[in-house]
């Protein structure tokens, strides 16, 4: 006795193989061509990010640095350092004598405590901020030697727009040939450590340049703010160009931002005013 039984079979017949092929080719070539565009989209986009990133820094930098006291920045390695001016104006040199003699000048023949500014401030100083007068080096300011500081408590002078009161009762050492002065905040440093680029300030002004921030004065900095990351700072790097009159001098900032897969260096130059 035979038995017979039917099994229904399945399977790709010849045509539906060939379509099977020739579609999976079509995609293959269809991804291999947005690839290369994708890619290069993205990093593009990661250069964009990158230059941006200098940028920002770069600007923020040569902004602050535009308002450094003359002759005081200073460059070691990878740290600038420099005392931002807040304002300034011109003292009263001579008594006006057109009837009585008025006028509070300041003198530069024995202490002093006090004097007239000619015309007027924007805004009245801060008592504590600084007042220097004629500074021609870096050492003269950062050593304090022609520095007073502004106060609010003589009961002879009033801190005002138009006048300045200076405890202690100094003698600065030298005039200006233009009746300069100009007021001081505490120093700034841009430094570049490992891959960070920081601002520090809110520390002590001292004769030499700090270059280190994990000793005096850096490690005291009470203010400390990262300008940014992914910097190269082996092949960053700060240049102070003292100008042929020494009156206009030139920083060149180079700033090399790295990410995975690309990097970017931004070149930035700042004219710093350095007629005292």
């Amino acid at each position: 006795m035979m038995l017979s039984c039917n099994r229904s079979q399945s399977g790709f017949t010849l045509v539906e193989a060939v379509m099977v092929i020739v579609i999976t080719g079509i995609l293959a070539v269809l991804a291999s061509s947005f690839a290369a565009p994708l890619k290069g989209y993205f990093e593009a986009l990661d250069r964009a990010e990158l230059s941006d990133a200098a940028d920002t820094a770069l600007r923020r930098m040569a902004r602050e640095l535009r308002t450094a006291l003359p002759n005081s920045v200073r460059v070691s390695g990878s740290f600038i350092e420099f005392l931002p001016t807040t304002t300034g104006g011109r003292y009263r040199k001579e008594q006006d004598c057109s009837a009585a003699c008025t006028g509070d000048i300041l003198d530069f023949v024995e202490a002093d405590t006090s004097f007239d500014v000619i015309g007027a401030l924007p805004s009245v100083p801060v008592a504590g901020e600084e007042l220097v007068v004629y500074n021609t080096t870096p050492a003269t300011a950062y050593a304090g030697t022609n520095v007073a500081t502004l106060t609010s408590n003589i009961a002879t002078c009033a801190l005002s727009a138009t006048r300045l009161c200076f405890s202690g009762g100094m003698q600065f050492p030298f005039e200006s040939p233009g009746n300069r002065f100009q007021i001081i905040s505490g120093p700034v440093t841009f430094a570049c450590i490992g891959n960070t680029l920081w601002r520090y300030s809110g520390y002590a002004r001292q004769a030499a340049q700090p270059s280190n921030v994990a000793v005096a004065p850096l490690n005291a900095a009470t203010n400390i703010a990262r300008l940014a990351t992914g910097v190269n700072c082996a092949t960053s790097s700060f240049v102070y160009n003292a100008g042929a009159t020494q009156r206009a001098d030139l920083v060149v900032m180079r700033l090399t931002l790295s990410n995975n897969s690309d990097s970017v260096t931004l070149l930035h130059q700042v004219h710093i005013q350095n007629v005292p």
